[in-house]
């Protein structure tokens, strides 16, 4: 994927995400099976994934590269990213520590969801500071999957609203 691929697909993923938890009224919003995480939760564990992303990628490029260093290896796919995430998630690997969810109060809702699109949006300003080019070479941590490449942590990012959304439909039994 391209940079406007990119950030047209993150636009597009989490817009769907918003609208989804803006149809839901109060008991599907709050509800979930033992052991999972509520609509409200799945809307929080959003905002606090992208946050220190938004953060991180307002930083000199300079120092991100003396932070993390620089990829040793080609960007994976979408499709490749994906699969490796997927695996580490049937591993075991769950949210830990900052990651893990608050209560989200239903009256609270719309404004989480405008608050997590406004983080996409200064996401999106963020990577449209960057070259193609430096998609490929920048690296950042991720908690599951080790080191990524900023285009890869961008195919995560996006996918992530995805795999939500369908957590939420699931669990909300709509």
């Amino acid at each position: 994927m391209t940079k406007k691929e990119i950030i047209a697909e993150l636009r597009s993923n989490y817009a769907l995400f918003g609208d989804l938890i803006t149809s839901l009224n109060e008991d599907d919003f709050s509800y979930s099976p033992e052991g999972k995480w509520n609509a409200g939760q799945q809307l929080d564990h959003l905002i606090r994934a992208i946050s220190p992303l938004s953060i991180g990628l307002r930083l000199p490029k300079f120092l991100i590269r003396a932070l993390y260093g620089k990829a040793n290896r080609p960007s994976k796919s979408f499709d490749e990213l994906v699969k490796k995430y997927k695996s580490k998630l049937e591993g075991g690997g769950r949210a830990r520590g900052k990651f893990i969810p608050g209560k989200i109060q239903f009256y609270n809702k719309k404004k989480n969801i405008k608050g997590l699109l406004a983080k996409i949006e200064q996401l999106v300003k963020n990577i449209d500071s960057y070259s193609e080019r430096q998609l490929d070479t920048f690296i950042l941590p991720h908690p599951l999957l080790g080191k990524v490449t900023l285009r890869e942590m961008m195919y995560f990012t996006i996918y992530h609203a995805e795999h939500h959304r369908k957590q939420t439909i699931s669990n909300a039994g709509k």
